[in-house]
């Protein structure tokens, strides 16, 4: 690899970073915002998601810059790939804080209901997922990648107790409905978050050793490559 071509290849891999960090806190502050129905921080959620928009234009021409002028070849252009992917997964992650920031404003004008969720869980397995998938992109970590595929299936079943528990709370306050059904679009939006991570291990994956796992089951980190 030229000296040019690595310098490039460093500087795409910080944006990426720089990317990650700006949808991990939106989401942090969307779910914050939800908790304590604060009007003013979720409109600055959903207003800044412009900037999250700039960032994967940024980010994919300058991928598509490198492809054109250095022509990469290997895990180099592997890595350009991925990039490409991961970009979009981390741009749909901002778009996920912006609906659940608009759930926020949507329930700050409803009747306050009582209920006894906590999304702490699913969040914070969500943004685990999120930042040790990008932490197997910056060490090539395909045993981390492997963990962060195989976490996705946790997330799914609290996402799917969530269900169960609104639906029981939907029967006994069907006039509540409404509310309810918001509460359970953002354990939505937290599962895809979770979803999306685990999109970008695959990748990581795909990056490293260079096979196409997507459509596999979730396999132990000492799987061999086919």
């Amino acid at each position: 690899m030229s000296r040019h071509l690595s310098n490039e290849i460093e500087k795409l891999k910080t944006r990426i970073l720089e990317m990650a960090g700006m949808v991990e806190s939106r989401v942090h502050r969307a779910v914050k915002s939800l908790e304590n129905l604060s009007i003013e921080e979720a409109q600055l959620i959903i207003d800044s998601d412009i900037e999250i928009d700039q960032a994967e234009v940024e980010i994919e021409e300058e991928c598509l810059k490198i492809l054109a002028l250095h022509q990469p070849v290997a895990i180099d252009l592997r890595l350009i790939i991925a990039a490409l992917k991961i970009n979009v997964d981390l741009e749909r992650i901002g778009d996920l804080a912006v609906n659940i920031a608009e759930r926020a404003l949507f329930l700050s004008k409803c009747e306050a209901i009582k209920l006894s969720i906590n999304f702490g869980e699913i969040q914070n397995r969500s943004l685990a997922m999120l930042r040790e998938s990008l932490e197997s992109l910056m060490k090539y970590d395909t045993s981390l990648a492997r963990r962060v595929r195989n976490s996705d299936d946790e997330v799914d079943k609290i996402n799917r107790q969530m269900y169960l528990y609104v639906a029981e709370k939907g029967k006994e306050h069907p006039d509540q409905i409404d509310s309810l059904l918001s509460y359970l679009s953002v354990s939505r939006h937290l599962e895809r978050i979770a979803d999306y991570a685990s999109n970008i291990a695959e990748d990581v994956i795909y990056l490293v050793e260079g096979i196409i796992v997507r459509h596999q089951p979730s396999f132990p980190d000492s799987s061999q490559k086919t």
